[in-house]
């Protein structure tokens, strides 16, 4: 009789398991499809190597992709568009430090979470790391 009550409580785990649990519902910015790597070994992006740097990889996403080192061998990628901001409206984001920062109204977002002070966060990709190789997706 025990064993008929674990069941539920298993199917009910299983369902609200998430590989993904991140919200990039936005209606700023459109579902553009991503999907490229990153090669470290070149000079251009060998400071991804180390912990708390950045990049801009442009022309992917809606106005590029920040790939950010947040430890050895973890990496966030996020779209460089406003979250909170119209697609039209502003430019690029810029990576100051360990954040991203708006150029339309200044907020800025951290790299490691992607959250800011409006309603959006930042629009985030996968990482996938394989040696120095990394591939980011949605």
């Amino acid at each position: 009789m025990k064993k008929i009550w674990l069941l539920p409580l298993f199917i009910i785990l299983l369902i609200s398991c998430s590989e993904n649990r991140t919200n990039n519902k936005n209606p700023n910015i459109p579902n553009y499809t991503v999907n490229f790597t990153v090669d470290m070994n070149l000079p251009l992006y060998s400071n991804l190597k180390y912990v708390s740097n950045g990049v801009i990889i442009q022309n992917q996403g809606a106005k590029g992709v920040i790939v950010f080192c947040t430890g050895i061998g973890t990496y966030n990628a996020f779209d460089a568009a406003c979250p909170n901001q119209a697609l039209s409206s502003c430019v690029a984001m810029t990576i100051s430090g360990v954040n991203a920062v708006c150029s339309c109204d200044k907020v800025a977002y951290s790299l490691f979470t992607g959250l800011g002070d409006k309603e959006y966060p930042l629009k985030q990709y996968r990482v996938d790391v394989a040696g120095n190789t990394l591939r980011v997706y949605n």
